[in-house]
């Protein structure tokens, strides 16, 4: 009868080489402590004897972190990565783990009630919250743990965020706008609440759970509004509940046949390039007939004829600052970005825009 081979270890290579178990620790985690040629020899050695190397699972037990930092998507992943403004978040994101030696776990809806799954303790050193309509038990689930949770377009009480100042960006857009006289101004909302479908949107309605990025948003434009003497309550609100051309176009197609409108104030750029899109499918000339106004800054809207006006937000940048508070490389607790205006040609210049 054949007896089983014995596996492998760390303290049988130390004990093969005549070396301690923290030099060949060293080896495989910190060759700097190492020559080269030092290291090349336990390595070969290790090699030989069919040692790959301390377990992740081994090291997780010692040092009490698994390198991983974990993403928490309101959004699904494939609507994330397809998402110009949050596939160049996941970008500098990426950008800080690669360089520190992390790795980046992506979750989406992890506290959905009608799901049964293990609890996140252990599984990452951090998480980051991004989207503005996080699931109530995904919250709940996060606030059990006690890795560094920062969010992101998002404040909720005692956690680190990184954001912009959503309503003073909205309020300097529609300013400019509204500066060059449109007489028939609606608004464009990106997913105001998850228990609204697309289309034309009350305002005095109930929201059990609304976007708080889109409220701010609606709220810059309505105080735009106000201060151009329009009664906010008679503007038209179109909510699309998607930042896609398929989930756009049926809801901005039925603003265009049920009113006149000569200004669309788009909470995204996605949503007035499709508005873009279907007036030049109708003949309407923008901006000599209709004038659009987006958010976001993708390239995309840069690089048409006309150009998008809008405001840009530096997606990467927030990407790389919300990475490296949650790792612990930036200290700061609430972190808000700049934004601009682009000036570009989808409305008249319009007069001077007063700083909010």
């Amino acid at each position: 009868m054949s007896r089983r081979r014995r596996p492998t270890t760390l303290k049988s290579v130390a004990a093969y080489l005549g070396v301690s178990t923290a030099t060949v620790s060293n080896a495989f985690n910190r060759p700097d402590q190492l020559s080269p040629s030092r290291r090349e020899e336990i390595l070969a050695a290790a090699s030989a004897l069919g040692y790959d190397g301390p377990s992740n699972r081994g090291r997780t037990l010692r040092t009490g972190r698994t390198n991983i930092i974990g993403v928490m998507l309101s959004d699904g992943l494939g609507y994330s990565l397809d998402d110009s403004v949050a596939s160049r978040f996941l970008a500098g994101i990426a950008e800080v783990l690669d360089a520190s030696g992390h790795h980046l776990l992506l979750l989406t809806g992890a506290g959905r009630t009608d799901r049964q799954g293990p609890t996140l303790n252990g599984v990452a050193d951090g998480y980051l919250i991004y989207g503005s309509i996080p699931e109530e038990g995904t919250l709940a689930l996060l606030r059990h743990q006690h890795q560094p949770l920062v969010t992101v377009d998002i404040r909720l009480p005692g956690l680190s965020s990184v954001q912009i100042n959503h309503r003073a960006a909205a309020l300097t857009i529609a300013r400019h706008a509204l500066a060059g006289g449109a007489k028939r101004p609606a608004v464009v909302a990106l997913r105001m609440t998850l228990d609204a479908p697309g289309g034309r949107l009350a305002r005095q309605g109930h929201w059990s759970q609304p976007n708080a990025v889109a409220i701010e948003r609606l709220a810059g434009f309505d105080q735009a509004l106000f201060e151009a003497g329009f009664n906010t309550a008679d503007i038209p609100l179109y909510n699309v509940d998607g930042n896609t051309f398929e989930a756009a176009a049926p809801v901005i197609e039925t603003l265009l046949d049920e009113t006149s409108s000569d200004l669309l104030l788009c909470m995204s750029d996605r949503l007035a390039l499709t508005a873009l899109s279907l007036a030049e499918q109708r003949g309407i000339s923008v901006p000599d007939q209709l004038w659009l106004t987006g958010f976001d800054g993708i390239a995309e809207g840069q690089r048409r004829r006309p150009m998008l006006t809008t405001i840009h937000q530096d997606s990467h940048a927030k990407g790389v600052t919300a990475a490296r508070m949650v790792i612990g490389e930036c200290l700061e607790h609430d972190v808000e970005q700049p934004v601009w205006l682009i000036y570009g040609d989808t409305c008249p210049p319009g007069a001077d825009v007063p700083s909010s």
